[in-house]
């Protein structure tokens, strides 16, 4: 898959154009495209988990994927054609692609616990594994993930930091890294510009983020 077809909007909020539009944490959404055929939600944190731009995207049809404990959450807020609950460290199976939920937690900050049944998300999408870390540290999880593509947290606080994002990548390896969350809520504007420098060289990375 080409990383031209992976957009980063807002934090976490990334659209993947790849035969069928996925969607990822959609937050602060503009436009009301209504072309959703998957949303995946990692958490119910409000940047993650926005109705308001969910209600922007999503369709007749639309696939929404969401953890576990978040199913009243999303029957309250939501009115979804079909919902897939996950739990983490499983792999499922839609009819379009196959996935496979990794554990989003923070090692010693309280803000995402490893037992709330957070996840992020590797898409096996033509071929290629698409790692959506969510909102993690840098775990001994995240450091087991293989994948092609990686869109990681950089932001600090609330997850790793751009320092602690690029130690985990070059451990991981991907083909191609996409810095998320920072410039925001959190983390400094230039924070993907020095999450680059501390990559290696044969890692490639692509800043999609209008931070």
């Amino acid at each position: 898959m080409d990383v031209s077809k992976i957009t980063v909007n807002a934090q976490n909020s990334i659209r993947i154009d790849a035969g069928k539009v996925i969607y990822i944490d959609p937050f602060e959404i503009k436009e009301s495209n209504n072309d959703a055929d998957y949303i995946f939600i990692t958490h119910d944190h409000y940047d993650h988990f926005s109705p308001e731009s969910i209600e922007k995207i999503i369709k007749a049809d639309t696939v929404i994927v969401v953890p576990e404990p978040m199913a009243k959450k999303l029957d309250k807020k939501v009115n979804a054609a079909e919902t897939i609950l996950v739990k983490p460290d499983q792999t499922y199976q839609t009819k379009d692609f196959s996935f496979e939920t990794v554990k989003a937690y923070n090692n010693m900050k309280p803000f995402h616990v490893k037992g709330a049944g957070w996840v992020g998300y590797i898409l096996i999408i033509d071929g290629q594994r698409v790692y959506i870390a969510g909102d993690t540290d840098a775990t001994k999880d995240a450091e087991e993930v293989k994948c092609d593509i990686a869109l990681i947290p950089i932001g600090g606080f609330y997850t790793m930091n751009y320092k602690e994002a690029a130690e985990l990548i070059n451990k991981i390896k991907p083909r191609f890294v996409i810095p998320t969350h920072y410039g925001k809520v959190v983390g400094k504007p230039t924070d993907g510009e020095d999450f680059k420098e501390l990559v290696d060289d044969d890692i490639i990375v692509e800043i999609k983020l209008n931070a």
